[in-house]
């Protein structure tokens, strides 16, 4: 087989046809990123493919610190074809890796280059993809990506300037939607709380849930349907209003409070937030599990999101139930996306899903997330769903992404669907090619289309 060839990764014939006559050509749609919107607003210009491929990505930087690299070549200050070049070296060590898969369908779909990155010849690459960029900006990648709609990750505080100026321009096609992400409005223990929630201008609980309900009302106003949470935990610990201004009060006041202090203010503020999402027919993602910024002198280096974050392994099902029962008894429990970074949660979650799942699939499990958007992560959830829910009305593959290029990232995960159903066809366990590809097409683009409103 020739090397990444348009049959990579589709291992029977019955894939090849679901690939090419369903899955291939359907339009993207991103519903969870980190792209600037100011950057897509601006057609950012990318100076050398080291800018548009390296910077930010550190996924790759991970791979290239295991390597042995010096942070000097990865977010220090080598030159951009050093930095190109130390990535170049550390891929010949990671096969099977889906930095690997996806570093290459980059090169090929977007620059033509479909030859293998290695040390030999990466100056030749580093030229060829530079001389390709030359062609694109920041637009370039999305449309080319065929990519209808994007959600991006937006903090309650900022004002949203970039997504009306996309809306307005006619010149752009895509859709470009704000994600309402208050998590620094949940976390209490953050050593920036305090300043955070004086910048919302709130003394009080009261103050504090009417300013929240605000900042939703503008968000919707520019087109938001759906919020975001980065959760270490899932917590639970239900408590008054009067209990809970006054472990505010204490936080505001910079006193020190107990986990379960932590816990009930978290837990009001979600059930508080859940409800206005619910109010507006908003998704609500929940990603827990995260540790985030593990190590410390790494962290005062080079600060956050650096790729120094690992798996948790707390155990969330119990509050879980508790936590969406409180909201289901007063019908204030809004369509959720559950994503988890332990792998060893997909099957509790497919589970708990059909505890509450109503309306046509509203409670949805989260395409595989960070550390297992990989074939054996994608592969497991495929299956975990066709086995204990309802792998049809699935929504599909984000890119979770802060990179322009990352849109393959869509078609591997296109692949890898149509390569288990084909088997499945193949060995005689579903009625046909045409109804296959049919749910295929629904699975990659329009059950996510549907789920979240979007025209």
């Amino acid at each position: 087989m020739r090397f990444f060839d348009k049959h990579y990764l589709l291992e029977n014939e019955a894939a090849k046809i679901l690939y090419f006559d369903y899955a291939k050509d359907m339009p993207i749609f991103d519903y969870h990123c980190h792209l600037d919107p100011k950057e897509i607003y601006e057609n950012k210009n990318f100076e050398n493919i080291t800018e548009a491929w390296l910077s930010g990505d550190h996924y790759k930087w991970r791979l290239m610190r295991a390597a042995g690299f010096d942070e000097k070549y990865i977010t220090g200050t080598a030159q951009a074809f050093e930095k190109f070049e130390a990535f170049a070296k550390t891929l010949k060590y990671a096969i099977g890796s889906p930095i690997y898969h996806w570093a290459h369908s980059e090169l090929k779909f977007f620059f033509g280059i479909d030859e293998p990155l290695t040390e030999k010849n990466a100056k030749e690459i580093y030229e060829k993809a530079n001389e390709k960029l030359k062609a694109f900006q920041a637009r370039d990648f999305i449309e080319k990506a065929n990519v209808k709609a994007i959600i991006t990750t937006d903090d309650p505080l900022d004002t949203l300037e970039w997504h009306a100026k996309i809306k307005e321009d006619k010149t752009f096609n895509t859709k470009v939607l704000p994600a309402f992400r208050p998590d620094n409005i949940i976390n209490i223990e953050n050593p920036n709380f305090k300043t955070y929630i004086q910048k919302l201008g709130c003394a009080h609980i009261e103050e504090l849930k009417n300013k929240i309900e605000e900042k939703i009302n503008y968000f919707a106003a520019h087109g938001c349907v759906a919020s975001d949470h980065g959760l270490e935990y899932i917590p639970f610990e239900e408590a008054a209003a009067e209990e809970v201004s006054t472990i505010l009060d204490r936080a505001l006041a910079g006193q020190k409070l107990s986990k379960l202090e932590i816990d009930k203010y978290k837990t009001y503020i979600l059930q508080f937030l859940a409800s206005k999402y619910k109010e507006k027919g908003w998704a609500m993602e929940l990603h827990y599990g995260t540790l985030r910024n593990i190590n410390k002198p790494m962290l005062s280096k080079i600060g956050e999101n650096t790729g120094y974050d690992t798996i948790g392994d707390d155990n969330s099902a119990r509050n879980f139930k508790f936590l969406f029962n409180s909201l289901e008894e007063k019908n204030s429990l809004p369509k959720t996306l559950l994503f988890s970074i332990n792998p060893n949660d997909i099957y509790m979650l497919g589970v708990l899903m059909g505890g509450f799942n109503k309306k046509d699939s509203e409670m949805q499990l989260g395409p595989p997330w960070w550390f297992n958007d990989h074939r054996n992560g994608i592969e497991k959830q495929i299956n975990a769903l066709a086995d204990v829910g309802l792998l049809g009305k699935h929504i599909g593959m984000l890119t979770d992404s802060r990179s322009f290029l990352s849109y393959t990232r869509h078609d591997y995960h296109r692949r890898i669907l149509c390569s288990i159903i084909g088997k499945w066809l193949e060995a005689g366990e579903y009625e046909s090619i045409e109804t296959a590809g049919e749910l295929i097409r629904d699975i990659v683009y329009n059950n996510a289309i549907k789920y979240f409103g979007i025209n």
